[in-house]
Parts: structure tokens; sequence; C-alpha cells
């Protein structure tokens, strides 16, 4: 893939959420293996967590090509060891590049270096329903005994939004997309527990968000 500096894009949230989401992450990821993000966006998140969660393994992930064009851009601009180059991945598909023997699978030694975690920053609610139901199908698929599924976003709370804030940009998504919104904890968690994702717990993060954590 060709990289040009001038292909990387930013998301202004990244630089006020990064560090809380890291304090989360150091906390409750495996202690090593690979730890798959999907829905990578930018790349900004790949290139502060990956050296900060060494000797870990860090593997990006991005539908929309012109994202992956940004992620590997980031990843050329701040290279770390433990970086792997982006994979296409659509969470609805079945099963997933890196399953079996797919490309993306053949190109990782897995056997060194399992996926024991995977990562998803703010894309349950930029998404249709069906990218929540295909996440925790792969999860429950992919990870190990005792892996661990880290999200982050807004949510609801027994239907009910948790802050003004989160029930306006609610209101600006659906405005965007119909089938896009902020999700109610509680189906969240309905849907991996259904995966065999036990939800283990959430930790209030800055701007009415929330990390919500569940264990394979």
């Amino acid at each position: 893939m060709d990289v040009n500096p001038e292909q990387r894009k930013y998301a202004a949230a990244t630089l006020r959420n990064r560090q809380p989401i890291l304090e989360v992450l150091q906390e409750v990821l495996p202690p090593r293996g690979t730890v798959l993000e999907i829905a990578s966006g930018t790349g900004e998140h790949s290139i502060y967590f990956a050296p900060n969660l060494q000797p870990r393994k860090w593997l990006t992930s991005e539908p929309n090509p012109l994202l992956r064009l940004s992620i590997e851009a980031w990843r050329s601009h701040s290279p770390s060891e433990n970086l792997h180059p982006v994979i296409n991945l659509n969470v609805c598909d079945r099963p997933w590049p890196i399953e079996g023997e797919g490309t993306a699978g053949k190109r990782y030694n897995f056997n060194t270096d399992p996926i024991t975690a995977i990562v998803n920053i703010n894309m349950i609610h930029i998404s249709p329903w069906e990218a929540c139901l295909g996440l925790m199908a792969g999860a429950g698929r992919i990870l190990p005994p005792q892996g661990i599924l880290y999200l982050y976003g807004p949510y609801k709370r027994d239907g009910e939004h948790t802050a003004p804030s989160n029930q306006e940009f609610d209101r600006s998504l659906r405005s965007s997309n119909p089938e896009w919104g902020v999700r109610d904890i509680e189906a969240v968690i309905a849907v991996a527990q259904s995966e065999n994702l036990t939800f283990l717990k959430t930790v209030a993060m800055p701007a009415n968000n929330l990390s919500v954590i569940f264990q394979r």
C-alpha cells in the first residue's frame, strides 16, 4: 500500500479520550497476545495505544478504504514494532478474514501471538444494529477463553439517555441515518451474552461515555 502523509485524517475526540481509554485497557487487557481493533477509523488511537501496550501486538482493521489509507499513513508517521498493517474487515461478514485460511489470517502468526482481545471504539452507535450483532458474533467465534472484548461510546440505560448531550447526539445521528443511534446498554449486553460473552463491568468515561468490558 502506497503511503502518503497527506492521507492522514484527524478526529478531534481522539486527543480527549485516548489517555482515559488507555488507562482502562492497561487494567483489563490480557498481558500478552494480539489486540484486534475493530473499525479503527483514522488510525490515531492505534499509534497511541500500540507503544503503550507492549508486549501485546496491535492489529487495526477498517472496511472504509480511505480510512485504511489514513491508518497506514499514521503508522508510517509514528511506527511501532508491535503495530501491524491494517486489514480490511467488515464485522457483518462471516467469516472474518483473520479466521481459518483467510488471506489476512495467513499474514500473521496467531500461533505465536493469538488474538486475546478485541477493542471497538465509537462504532456501535454510528452503524446499523447489524454491526453490533456481527461484532458480538465474531468476538464469540475468535476470542479464546478469558479473552476480552472492550467497547467505548455513549449508551442509554433502561431506555433513557444518561445526559442531555447524549440525547442531542442521538437525534443528530438518527437524522443522518435512521439506522444509527445511541444504543441501550441492556440490549448490547443481551446480544453479547447470546454469543457466550460475559459482561464484567462498565467504567464511566469523559463526555458521558462508557467503557464496557466483556469476557469470553
